[in-house]
């Protein structure tokens, strides 16, 4: 069974930075996509950020040349660098892990999730 848990999130003022991390336990083997989502109240899940177990990356146009993926496969970690922030990034955030191939922004592609780390941004 695959768990992930989050942390880094907080409160930020609009033009900071926050960095989000997602500790993977369990059976690794299958996890080759991994992503992060959010998610306001009222509105659905929205894919953030993927990256494959190639290293290729896929962002959202909403914070492509904001935010940055990465993944430390010996710490089975997964990173959101969130700069530039916006009061419109507040949210929830969730890791996601997913199983092999292309590694595409749907929430029906990844099966396993976190509970979510919280991210707020004033003006």
């Amino acid at each position: 069974q695959v768990q992930l848990v989050e942390s880094g999130g907080g409160s930020a003022q609009a033009g900071g930075s926050l960095r989000l991390s997602c500790v993977v336990s369990g059976w690794v083997y299958s996890t080759y996509c991994m992503g992060w989502f959010r998610q306001v109240p009222g509105k659905e899940r929205e894919g953030v950020a993927g990256i494959d177990n190639s290293g290729s990356m896929v962002y959202a146009d909403s914070v492509k040349g904001r935010f940055t993926i990465s993944k430390d496969t010996d710490k089975n970690t997964l990173y959101l660098q969130m700069n530039s922030l916006k009061p419109e990034d507040t949210a929830m955030y969730y890791c996601a892990a997913g199983g092999a191939g292309y590694c595409y922004l749907s929430e029906f592609r990844f099966g396993y999730w976190g509970q979510g780390t919280q991210v707020t941004v004033s003006s």
